[in-house]
């Protein structure tokens, strides 16, 4: 056990991670999650190593000093639920900050123990309709998606009166950015589009380490808000004579069922995507996504979730960032790397999400082999956080949260502002403009999705 003020040696080992065991009964024994919480919380205040990081850290360090004796056990156990909420699974924790992480005898997983905490409170009832909406991506979506609805819902969530009334009734703060919804969806699109032609079969060639043929993985977010970013990979795919296919069957990744804690929907979510993402992965199909979190989602927390799905590991092996995809084909040789389109000064986000994988700056390294490109890169939260951020009481800790980021994105006068995570774009963009760092510039940057940039600079 941590004692406040004293230093321990931490971890220098990479961190590994234990499977979750959900499954347990004993993992939703509150008095047991409580029992770990209490030994973690005072770890992590004896350490305060993260305290930058999100609300969780300073308000559980808040908690413990301004108790009776200034410590831990001062602090009434109801008020763990605090710190809990206000946790949203970024893993950062964990993955750059925690010096105790297993192999460390502490063995600490600060997010998992806060997910678990999660799937109790919703096993309990504890989740709100809205959370269940909100997390409900492919219900939503597929509603929104009805054109004559489409049109309803966009006018809506443009005007100042039912934002509030949204507000009001569902928590969903009115001055959060909230996404449109397309008058097209991206499967339906591409379906249209290739329906008269067949996949070419990819070659094999000597040395190549990155598979030929590519399955997109469209996700829920590309495929209702912006199916331009899913159009965007395709034609790069297509100038770099790359088959692909569409999943031919797709449902949410359950990224935001996990982190509301429903993980018997993260289960049937899973049961619905896997099956036919391991059939392609066996095939020997790349499988891409646009979005980090969904790409997160089967490259980590599937995977813990049922380490003993030989399905599951498949599609976790078959997995990649596009970026990741692409910087490994251009060192196969097999890139084209002539880019006729500058895109002068891009500030960078790399999102929460992106970082946790352990693949390194790979949408950095594709952007700077691009001639006459700058390259400001920001790597730090941005606060959005999914749907997170878009909640009436946590909004503005996350607008707090990306402060930092906001004005280190606008601090080069970009022509350019981009994330991997569309979502933490356009919250960095509504935070520039918020924080008044845009009227400083000459001009508005844009903001577009990486995929969005490459296809500019191949002049596509």
């Amino acid at each position: 056990m941590a004692i406040a003020g004293t230093v321990t040696e931490g971890n220098l080992e990479a961190p590994t991670r234990h499977p979750i065991d959900w499954k347990n009964p004993d993992f939703y024994d509150e008095k047991k999650c409580f029992d770990e919480m209490e030994r973690i919380f005072d770890i992590c205040h004896g350490c305060r190593r993260c305290v930058s990081l999100c609300g969780s850290f300073p308000t559980l360090f808040d908690l413990v000093d301004e108790s009776p004796t200034m410590e831990l056990d001062g602090v009434e156990k109801e008020k763990y639920w605090d710190v809990v909420d206000q946790c949203y699974l970024c893993d950062m924790c964990y993955m750059s900050k925690c010096p105790y992480t297993p192999p460390h005898e502490f063995n600490l997983d600060f997010p998992h123990t806060m997910l678990r905490a999660k799937a109790i409170k919703f096993k309990n009832g504890g989740a709100s309709f809205r959370d269940k909406m909100l997390s409900s991506t492919d219900a939503v979506g597929s509603f929104a998606g009805i054109p004559i609805v489409t049109q309803a819902v966009n006018a809506i969530n443009s005007t100042a009166a039912m934002r509030s009334t949204l507000d009001s009734t569902l928590g969903v703060d009115k001055t959060a950015w909230i996404p449109a919804y397309a008058p097209k969806k991206f499967r339906s699109i591409e379906k249209a589009s290739r329906a008269d032609r067949a996949v070419a079969p990819a070659n094999v060639i000597d040395g190549e380490r990155t598979p030929g043929k590519v399955v997109i993985f469209s996700t829920c977010y590309v495929n209702y808000n912006e199916p331009g970013i899913g159009q965007d990979l395709v034609k790069i795919l297509q100038h770099n004579d790359i088959p692909y296919v569409i999943a031919e069957k797709e449902a949410c990744c359950g990224m935001p069922k996990l982190e509301l804690g429903d993980l018997d929907s993260v289960a049937k979510l899973a049961s619905k995507n896997i099956p036919v993402l391991a059939r392609l992965a066996r095939e020997g199909y790349a499988i891409l996504t646009a979005i980090p979190s969904c790409t997160l989602m089967f490259k980590q927390e599937l995977p813990l979730m049922f380490p003993d799905d030989a399905d599951v590991q498949a599609v976790k092996a078959a997995m990649w960032d596009p970026f990741q995809y692409f910087v490994a084909r251009n060192k196969d040789g097999l890139l084209k790397a002539e880019f006729p389109k500058a895109l002068g000064n891009v500030s960078y986000h790399v999102p929460c999400h992106g970082r946790v994988q352990n693949v390194g700056k790979k949408t950095e390294e594709m952007l700077k082999m691009i001639p006459d490109t700058t390259v400001n890169t920001v790597e730090r939260c941005s606060g959005h956080s999914g749907t997170w951020g878009v909640k009436k009481e946590f909004h503005a800790m996350a607008m707090k949260i990306g402060k930092p980021v906001f004005k280190q994105m606008a601090a080069k006068a970009p022509d350019y502002i981009s994330s991997d995570c569309q979502l933490a774009g356009h919250h960095i963009a509504q935070g520039i403009a918020e924080l008044g760092e845009q009227a400083k510039l000459e001009k508005t940057p844009e903001m577009a999705h990486p995929l969005t940039l490459l296809r500019i600079a191949y002049g596509l």
